[in-house]
């Protein structure tokens, strides 16, 4: 079964290229020309991607992504804007985001970007089944199964934007290790922002506030001032 992409813009000639291009590579496409159309979509088709444009009627891109996150809605979401603003991409990302493209952009980028989002989110799937062999991260009350996409806290669990999950993974796998901003930007990012590390500190911030017990003194991903970040196992006792 092909994934079901969602495309949103209120611009005709956007989303019949986009389908277009989607299409040929092989997605099935589904499309919304307004934010409410957008919304309701996501809730009755269950799409397994999101193209969003952030200009949109009735409810704009970011309003969109608000709502979604807030019905605990994880769904990946590309967000497309014809403005080349620092500060709407970094409200975009906070809002649950997880990539960010600006007007123009080639047809191609897009289908990579949704090849990519979605390979990243294909452990997500049905055919995945726990095993006693899987591979798993626990430390203290935080357990993380990679192959199902599941984190707990607490036999809690949390959920996580695929860029959220794909950094706390990629953190673990480098445990007692000071990693910088431009190195996670190129793991988990691996495609060109340079430059953007504010997109990183957004994501850490994300994951603090889900894991952590308190986010501004946490135990498991620590700040080490002028180079970056690490992942430790808290001290017991």
């Amino acid at each position: 079964m092909s994934n079901k992409i969602l495309v949103v813009d209120d611009e005709s000639s956007i989303v019949t290229l986009l389908q277009y291009n989607l299409e040929q590579a092989g997605f099935e496409v589904i499309t919304a020309a307004d934010g409410q159309q957008a919304f309701d979509s996501v809730i009755a088709n269950k799409p397994d991607l999101i193209v969003l444009d952030l200009m949109l009627p009735k409810m704009d891109g970011m309003e969109v992504c608000k709502a979604l996150r807030l019905q605990k809605i994880s769904t990946p979401i590309i967000m497309l804007t014809a403005k080349d603003d620092e500060f709407d991409k970094v409200l975009g990302l906070e809002l649950g985001a997880d990539d960010y493209m600006t007007k123009p952009f080639s047809p191609r980028e897009v289908t990579a970007r949704v090849k990519a989002v979605l390979r990243r989110t294909n452990n997500i799937s049905d055919e995945v089944q726990p095993s006693q062999s899987e591979n798993s991260y626990e430390f203290n009350h935080l357990r993380v199964y990679p192959e199902r996409y599941e984190v707990f806290l607490h036999d809690k669990q949390l959920e996580f934007t695929p860029k959220e999950f794909e950094l706390l993974v990629y953190l673990m796998d480098n445990k007692n290790r000071v990693l910088t901003r431009d190195q996670l930007l190129s793991a988990v990012w691996n495609y060109d922002f340079a430059g953007d590390t504010r997109i990183v500190d957004v994501h850490i911030s994300h994951l603090r506030e889900k894991i952590e017990e308190s986010s501004r003194k946490p135990l498991f991903i620590k700040t080490i001032r002028g180079l970056g970040y690490k992942f430790e196992e808290p001290k017991k006792g």
